[in-house]
Parts: structure tokens; sequence; C-alpha cells
């Protein structure tokens, strides 16, 4: 990564509200709110299933920051699950490659990021696995097998339906438990 734009990135967060979070995907830097309550409320419905299911020797962390310098990329999934000894990186990141799954409760004032820019960034830094929870469409899609930049398959469910999360993990997601927007 050009060392002009890290040191942008760590201005843009060094001047940012707490509150917001500062991504950078090629040559944009994104900044989010902090999120809403039924956000919260899916994201921990979603961390509490997948608690039972993090293989050993690995951890499931929110909103922690996963760097791709290869492809010059930088975000912050909800959630996703790292092994134990991942070495941490400047500005806390973590290798992306590391992860084995990004899960993302999308923004209802930002979707594209989620359905747009981290469908593209996600296969690029190299993670097998991504989960979009969209609770304005009322769905959850995974994305897997990465190839040539892009996610091969695609598993949806509407809520109330669950969605199976392949090795490691082995488990099926149950979405009944899951908010809507309003």
């Amino acid at each position: 990564m050009d060392p002009n734009h890290l040191e942008l990135i760590e201005e843009v967060r060094r001047i940012a509200p707490e509150n917001v979070k500062v991504e950078f995907s090629g040559e944009v830097i994104i900044m989010q709110a902090a999120p809403s309550a039924v956000h919260q409320r899916n994201l921990d419905h979603v961390a509490r299933q997948f608690a039972g299911h993090v293989p050993a020797g690995y951890f499931s962390s929110q909103n922690s920051g996963l760097a791709s310098p290869q492809v010059r990329k930088s975000r912050t999934p909800d959630l996703t699950v790292l092994p134990e000894d991942v070495p941490e990186g400047e500005n806390n990141e973590l290798p992306a490659e590391a992860a084995l799954i990004a899960v993302e409760i999308v923004s209802p004032s930002n979707p594209e990021n989620d359905w747009v820019g981290k469908l593209r960034d996600y296969p690029l830094m190299g993670i097998p696995l991504y989960l979009i929870v969209d609770p304005s469409q009322k769905t959850a899609t995974l994305f897997s097998e990465p190839e040539n930049g892009r996610y091969r398959t695609r598993e949806e469910a509407d809520f109330g339906e669950t969605v199976h999360i392949p090795q490691p993990f082995g488990f099926a997601l149950d979405t009944s438990v899951l908010l809507p927007y309003i």
C-alpha cells in the first residue's frame, strides 16, 4: 500500500468521531456511523449461533480491521473468525487471508457497501465465506468458493429459513430470530 495512503487513512481515523468506522478500498475511504439497535441485536443473534461452532484454535471477533495490502484493501466486518495466534499489524489490523468468514449486517443507509463493495473486496482479500444479513430485504445470503476474484456460489434464505454454514463451522444458521428494519 502506498505510504501516502496509509498516512491519509491514519489521519482520517484520527479525526473521525469515535462512533464512525473507517475502511479503505482501492482509492476510496469509506466512513460509516455507528449501527442501530436492530443491527446490533441481529449481530448478537448471529454471533451467538457461530459461538458454538468456532473451530479449536480460533476466536470470533466483532469489528476487527482486516487488511490485505497486496490488493490495497482494508475492511472491518461486523463479525469474523480468526486464528488465536493471528499476527496483529499496523493500526491493529489483522491479515484478511487468515479470516475464515466475514459477516455483515447491512446498514439501511449504505447497503451498497456490503452488497457491492465488500462483495467485490472479500474474495480478493482471500476470505473464503461471506455472509450478508440484510434486515431491509429480510434475507441472509452466504457467498462461498472464491475463485478469480469473485465468489462462485450463493445460498440465499428469507428470514425464517436456515442457511447452511459449511465446514469448518458445519451448522444451520437460524434466521427466524433475526429482526427486520421497520
